[in-house]
């Protein structure tokens, strides 16, 4: 279902956070759940994932993962704070200990000039606590590229926060 690097790296995360015992949670907008999928592709992962959110609107991440209307105003879906937010969001309401939260835009409408297609922003929280942010800029290179492009940072983040 997924390329092999996807799924490799999947099953390292599923690994990693079962061996140190660290349940997880997504926070996902443009990937829409593809995440938590190549994890629950994973035989076993039931031990490691605790939920995803896919939260697509601004609705769904002020209600599912508490992040303010007023930062959602101030800063728009795709940004820092708002990764940030999210990422929190999904450990505060979840089990885990460690989540992975990722918000862009895919493409290929929706962009601007300061907010261009391709443009990502990604959060990660490991059971140490602290976030760590990512920003990518993957240009136009279709939709699905993007997404794909996403999961991979997404699922490299969420191993270092796991293994930390």
């Amino acid at each position: 279902m997924f390329p092999e690097d996807i799924q490799a790296a999947a099953e390292n995360v599923v690994r990693a956070a079962i061996k140190a015992g660290v349940l997880i949670a997504t926070a996902e907008s443009c990937t829409g759940g593809l995440v938590s999928g190549a994890l629950t592709a994973v035989a076993g992962s039931s031990a490691a994932l605790d939920r995803g959110f896919i939260t697509y609107s601004n609705e769904a991440k002020a209600e599912l993962l508490g992040v303010s209307e007023g930062l959602l105003a101030q800063f728009g879906a795709v940004s820092e704070p708002v990764a940030r937010a999210m990422a929190l969001g999904a450990v505060d309401r979840s089990r885990a200990a460690a989540s992975v939260s990722i918000t862009g835009v895919a493409g290929p409408g929706g962009g601007s000039l300061e907010k261009p297609v391709g443009l990502v922003h990604f959060a990660a929280v490991g059971p140490r606590g602290g976030v760590v942010h990512v920003e990518r800029q993957f240009g136009e290179i279709g939709r699905e590229a993007v997404r794909l492009e996403s999961v991979r940072v997404a699922l490299a983040l969420l191993m270092d926060a796991v293994s930390a």
